[in-house]
């Protein structure tokens, strides 16, 4: 089971608005591309979006599904992956502060997908969480905007925010 986590320097709001936004799923998933709403309305439970993943000249079309939201604090999403099976991955957004932690589950449920799941694939999902964290951390962090705010610089502990640094 791949699990990452990464403090993004944006309210859990500002986070939520940019997973909410079914348009931005290509801008901070790592593969997809020419994303299309299938079904519903994103990300309510049972709506669909479908993609294209391009593996060198290979084009696969995939979907992912809502399975389960609970409005600004988690989104988990089966990612239909054709013949390879599905995934279920966990989006959690937790307040950290005036930040946000976000914490990614995935692993797979249906298919051969599972019966390869081993170290490699496990190392790969993490490399893919890594970048995917990063591009939903750049996003939030430009869509947040003024609601962006840094740790109190003055208190024990604290940090002052500055853009692009601490990057994971």
């Amino acid at each position: 089971m791949a699990v990452r986590h990464r403090l993004v320097q944006a309210s859990p709001q500002a986070v939520w608005d940019v997973l909410a936004d079914g348009d931005l799923y290509v801008r901070w998933v790592v593969g997809p591309s020419q994303v299309t709403p299938k079904s519903g309305q994103w990300p309510q439970v049972g709506a669909t979006i479908a993609y294209q993943v391009r593996l060198g000249p290979l084009r696969l079309n995939n979907e992912s599904v809502v399975r389960h939201c609970v409005e600004g604090s988690l989104l988990e999403l089966e990612a239909k992956a054709g013949a390879l099976g599905t995934a279920r991955i966990a989006i959690e957004l937790r307040p950290w502060g005036e930040q946000c932690l976000v914490i990614v589950d995935e692993h797979p449920l249906r298919g051969p997908g599972g019966l390869l799941h081993n170290a490699g694939v496990e190392a790969f999902i993490q490399v893919r969480h890594r970048a995917m964290l990063a591009r939903l951390a750049k996003l939030c962090e430009s869509e947040a905007g003024d609601r962006c705010r840094s740790d109190p610089a003055d208190e024990d502990g604290s940090v002052e925010f500055v853009p692009g640094a601490g990057r994971a």
